[in-house]
C-alpha cells in the first residue's frame, strides 16, 4: 500500500520537489487524530498540518493548519478578503479535491482551490501534510508547499 502513488506524490515527482513520504497506521475516526498521526510518525505535532476544505462567501477554499489547534474561520475569511467562512460539506470537499476525508491533501487536487497555510509552518524547515491517501503523509518545505498550491501564509490557527 505505501508504494502506491497519489496525485499529490505524482505532482511532487513531476516538479522534482524534495520530499519524503511517511506511512502510518491511525484511523481517521480516532479522537485526536492529528496528535495520533504525529505520535505515529514520532514528530512534534506542531509540524503536522491538516487540510480543511472550507467555503468562504460560497467559494471553496483550502486551509492548512497545525493539528495542534483549530481553524479560526474569521481569520481565514479575512485572509482571502471574504466576510464569512464555514467548513465545506464532506461531499463537496471530496468532489472538488478528488480525495476522501482523512486523506485530503493540499497538493494535486482535482480542482486547484485557493489555499492559505497557517503562518506557523514557516517556523519549521519541513512540515507534514496528507499525501493524498489515508495512512500516508508527505514531508516538504513550507515554501515548496506554498509554491505548489499557490498558497499564501496567514495566521489561521486558534489554540
Amino acid at each position: 500500500m505505501a508504494g502506491r502513488g497519489t496525485p499529490a506524490t505524482a505532482l511532487l515527482a513531476k516538479r522534482k520537489v524534495d520530499h519524503r513520504t511517511h506511512p502510518y497506521d491511525v484511523s481517521p475516526d480516532e479522537p485526536n487524530y492529528g496528535a495520533l498521526v504525529a505520535a505515529a510518525l514520532a514528530v512534534a505535532p506542531e509540524r503536522v498540518f491538516k487540510t480543511l476544505v472550507t467555503e468562504v462567501d460560497g467559494a471553496l477554499t483550502v486551509a492548512v493548519v497545525p493539528v495542534t489547534g483549530d481553524l479560526d474561520l474569521k481569520a481565514l475569511a479575512a485572509a482571502v478578503g471574504g466576510k464569512r467562512a464555514t467548513l465545506a460539506e464532506r461531499a463537496a470537499a471530496e468532489r472538488a479535491t478528488g480525495y476522501v476525508r482523512g486523506g485530503i491533501s493540499p497538493l494535486g487536487q482535482r480542482r486547484r482551490l485557493p489555499t492559505v497555510v497557517d503562518v506557523s509552518a514557516l517556523a519549521h524547515p519541513t512540515v507534514y501534510v496528507s499525501a493524498g491517501r489515508r495512512g500516508l503523509q508527505v514531508e516538504l518545505a513550507p515554501a515548496d508547499l506554498a509554491t505548489l498550491t499557490d498558497a499564501r501564509f496567514a495566521p489561521l490557527a486558534s489554540a
